[in-house]
């Protein structure tokens, strides 16, 4: 898991390389992550890890961000 400190999505083509990454499972290679907005700020995040070096596609991470946006609009933060 990245150590998510900014508000956009990120994706690490190589998390061996990728200053600050916690390992979550020892078989991540790359990863993405997405933060989830509720109440205007940062709630949660979808953290996705892959085995496979440089595994997101710019249609992976439009792909999930839509997604995304479907989470905000439906989960109650409150």
């Amino acid at each position: 898991m990245l150590f998510f400190s900014h508000n956009e999505t990120t994706v690490v083509p190589d998390v061996h390389l990728f200053p600050g990454h916690i390992a979550c499972d020892g078989a991540s290679e790359s990863e993405i992550v997405i933060p989830i907005h509720g109440d205007g700020e940062v709630k949660a995040v979808l953290d996705i890890d892959s085995p496979v070096k440089d595994r997101f596609s710019p249609e992976d991470r439009e792909g999930l961000e839509q997604l995304v946006k479907v989470i905000e609009e439906k989960v109650s933060w409150t």
